[in-house]
């Protein structure tokens, strides 16, 4: 009998962690609401020194709603936010929802030309928009510029002395205040919608199963797509979320919103689980240590999601005596492997664990997780969150699952398992097979105990010689070299078909590149066809926003380099 059958790992679970959540019935409208009523007075939402109580939320989400209504937004219009982490991002992502209305999530960062991919699939025709990004807006071709654009500028969620130090000089405060509050030419100020009467009560409400947001992803295939998430989805892995931590205190937690709102996890964590736990979400626009040590003082984390490289950073700002972390109960990882020194340097710090989870955006986000036990495995991504259900198959054939120990490719069933591919009925037929069940891409390993370890992904497998070689492990070789802070392992092709194992490493700080060391290291603990044949040294490696490192962008840079190097010398 397979593990997944018996969900034997729930033994494994913390106490108090349930096998099944709640079904869910009904929307994150409804979500809100139920929290506004029962925590009206707490805090909702942290920004600097400012604080946005539920009460002030569900008002703000009411009216703004209603302005979008009165733009003509209605039930399965899609609205695009572009925003960083500030308090008008959630609001407007309620606002949106509670039309019955889509979000579509996009990048503040994000070119003309990469905004025009999206929103040419996706046909907003309303958004709300940092003013920064505007002008980039009013670039878009014609045919699918948005008619409505709601300018938001993020400074007027600060304390007003904190915006005048932003822009100008104290002693020009009467002038500035009317610049500060300038919208962007041509676009509607998201304070405009802030002041409209409130959405009248009677307006149909969106339902659990109706679509929620349109995540962009470059998904299990390569291809960005939105990923099309419903209520229900979102709803059910906040409450995954909150059964995986039973010890942390509902109405009285700070959640700190490090990661960014426009990712999957970042739009789970600080906008949707905060409210579920009727937590405090205490926003940060970027990920600024110095940022996070002046919050911690007036609102000290109890719950900190980020990834590695986030960890690292402020467990050491930590150790400098410049941040406390002990009040922190909880930590999740995720995005890239969470390694054993950055567990001990954080657990050093916190006196709390730092566990590993796993998810896609296909799983809105997260589906599993290392235990918040002493029974967990660090190095591994973990165990299935509650209602979910895992199979490891093989990539082949999909229909046959491996044995326990053997590598293969993970598949997903559960409640936050996405509805498929905007527009993308190939896709989604290819990703989510009969039943429900999603095809990651990534090969994973389970053990007896039902903990997985993720091998790699499937699409940046090194064929070599006839033989698959794991970055990742390889990664993991080179991290031991004195050194070496970061590596990327890719294969770059060769004119036989395979792929030659190449490596490029980042150093620490004053630390200069022994090759022979690296070899001889890679001769200890790899195979042959495993070792890399060479070795690059950059300044650092190319990252998502979250710290993901982008292997495919340091395979296609070295490949033009190799291409421009021979047309020289030719």
């Amino acid at each position: 009998m397979q593990l997944n059958e018996t969900r034997a790992w729930n033994r494994f679970y913390a106490p108090g962690t349930p096998i099944d959540i709640e079904p869910v019935t009904g929307s994150l409208s409804d979500l809100l609401d139920e929290r506004v009523a029962q925590w009206s007075d707490r805090p909702a939402i942290a920004f600097f020194d400012r604080t946005l109580s539920y009460r002030e939320l569900g008002d703000r989400v009411s009216r703004v709603a209603n302005g979008l209504r009165e733009m003509g937004v209605k039930a399965g219009d899609r609205v695009a936010l572009i925003m960083p982490n500030a308090p008008q991002h959630v609001i407007a992502f309620y606002a949106v929802l509670r039309l019955g209305a889509v979000v579509v999530e996009h990048n503040p960062l994000y070119t003309r030309d990469e905004l025009e991919v999206q929103f040419r699939d996706h046909g907003a025709d309303v958004v709300i928009t940092w003013d920064k990004v505007v002008p980039t807006l009013r670039a878009l071709p014609d045919d699918i510029r948005p008619r409505r654009i709601v300018a938001v500028d993020v400074t007027r969620a600060m304390p007003f002395a904190m915006r005048l130090a932003l822009s100008l000089p104290i002693a020009k405060a009467r002038e500035s205040r009317a610049k500060l509050t300038a919208p962007a030419p041509g676009a509607i100020p998201f304070t405009k919608l802030e002041k409209s009467a409130p959405l009248p009560g009677d307006h149909p409400r969106p339902k659990a199963s109706d679509l929620a947001s349109l995540q962009y992803t470059s998904g299990t295939t390569g291809t960005p797509k939105g990923a099309m998430i419903t209520h229900a989805n979102l709803w059910a892995n906040a409450r995954q979320g909150a059964a995986w931590m039973p010890e942390f205190t509902r109405g009285d937690g700070r959640i700190y919103g490090l990661l960014p709102m426009f990712h999957s996890f970042g739009v789970l964590l600080s906008v949707i689980y905060s409210v579920e736990t009727g937590s405090c979400a205490v926003l940060f626009p970027t990920f600024d240590p110095e940022l996070v040590s002046k919050a911690a003082k007036k609102f000290p984390p109890t719950f900190v999601p980020a990834v590695p490289p986030m960890f690292d950073r402020l467990a050491r700002v930590a150790k400098e005596g410049k941040l406390d972390l002990s009040g922190v109960v909880y930590a999740i990882s995720g995005a890239m492997t969470l390694t054993p020194a950055i567990v001990k340097r954080w657990e050093d710090q916190a006196g709390s664990m730092l566990n590993e989870g796993y998810g896609l955006t296909e799983t809105s986000p997260v589906a599993l997780a290392n235990p918040f036990t002493d029974l967990r495995k660090i190095g591994a991504i973990g165990i299935p969150f509650p209602s979910t259900d895992i199979k490891v198959v093989d990539p082949n054939e999909p229909t046959r699952e491996v044995e326990l120990g053997e590598s293969g490719e993970l598949l997903i069933h559960g409640p936050q398992v996405f509805q498929g591919y905007w527009n993308r009925p190939e896709e989604t037929a290819a990703t989510l097979l009969e039943g429900g069940w999603l095809r990651t891409g990534d090969l994973v390993v389970q053990d007896e105990d039902g903990f997985v370890t993720v091998v790699d992904r499937k699409k940046e497998i090194i064929i070599t010689g006839g033989f698959n070689v794991s970055p990742s492990e390889v990664e993991q070789v080179l991290a031991t070299v004195p050194g070496v802070a970061a590596s990327a392992v890719v294969g770059i092709p060769r004119g036989s078909g395979a792929e030659v194992v190449t490596a490029v490493v980042v150093l620490e700080d004053g630390a200069s590149f022994d090759e022979d060391a690296a070899r001889e290291t890679a001769r200890e603990h790899l195979a042959e066809y495993k070792r890399p044949s060479a070795y690059s040294v950059w300044e650092e490696l190319p990252t998502s926003l979250i710290g993901k490192v982008l292997r495919r962008r340091v395979r296609d840079t070295l490949i033009a380099d190799r291409k421009a190097t021979r047309a020289a010398e030719e």
